[in-house]
This record gives C-alpha cells, structure tokens and sequence, in this order.
C-alpha cells in the first residue's frame, strides 16, 4: 500500500470499490454546509462486512449518500464549519 494521499472533492458522501486501496482522502459539503473529510480506506475497511453486504454495492460497486455521512460512520470523520 502506497503513503501517497490522494485527495477527491465530492458532493456526496461516497464508498467505491475503484477507490479501495488507493488511500484516498475524500471531502464534501453536506446540507449543513459543513465541510465534511474523511479516509475512503479507513471507513471501508472498518465497515467492510456491511459495505459488501449492500445491494448497491454489489450491482453498482458503490455507495453514495447525498445528505450526509451515514450513522455507522461518523465516528470516522472530520467535520470543519
């Protein structure tokens, strides 16, 4: 695994398989306008179980989430007004 970060800006909270392993840092506004960050890897590997158990995942190889970040998540982000 690379130490390299890459950083992607996003409208929405995101998990994609494409992303797994590639150490990306992800940020977003949510409809608090809050800027919202999080490590994609971090909460993937964390959540991983549950992730892969979801029928998006499977037929689409992501998870998205428009408003903000999920429940079982927010222990993982960093949230900057």
């Amino acid at each position: 695994m690379s130490n390299l970060k890459n950083t992607l800006t996003t409208k929405r909270f995101v998990i994609r398989k494409s992303l797994i392993g590639k150490n990306t840092v992800i940020t977003f506004v949510n409809k608090k306008q809050e800027t919202v960050t999080y490590n994609h890897d971090e909460v993937y590997n964390t959540h991983k179980e549950r992730f892969e158990s979801m029928n998006c995942f499977q037929k689409y190889k992501s998870y998205t989430n428009s408003n903000c970040v999920p429940s079982f998540c927010r222990d993982l982000q960093t949230v900057t007004e």
